[in-house]
């Protein structure tokens, strides 16, 4: 089974909706966390190490995530999905806009299509 970790900032929002929505998919294991100090499942190494794949939700979080984690990513599937952070969590919006992403995502790692209801 494929491993997808979402990551943002606080880990409130975005992130956490990415994950429900991915593992309702039931394609993959998913897992979310923020980069913030005070994020509210603070990214690990262990998670880092979970994934196969990781989605950043901003171009400024995937420079951090660099930063702070870069080799760790080696033979990681990295993407940024270029959400930003106006959401609230589950809001409907977040939700069209992340099936249209995580389409995509699906098929950058090799899943042959994406699920019907997405």
């Amino acid at each position: 089974m494929h491993h997808i970790l979402f990551i943002c900032g606080k880990a409130r929002m975005r992130s956490p909706t990415a994950a429900e929505i991915a593992r309702n998919a039931l394609i993959a294991e998913t897992d979310y966390a923020g980069l913030s100090s005070d994020a509210d499942e603070r990214l690990s190494v262990e998670q880092i190490a979970w994934a196969d794949s990781i989605a950043v939700m901003e171009k400024a979080q995937l420079a951090k995530l660099k930063r702070q984690f870069g080799p760790l990513l080696r033979n990681k599937h990295v993407v940024c999905l270029d959400i930003p952070d106006n959401y609230a969590f589950m809001q409907p919006e977040l939700i069209v806009l992340l099936h249209q992403k995580l389409r995509r995502l699906f098929a950058k790692v090799g899943f042959r299509s994406a699920p019907p209801h997405m």
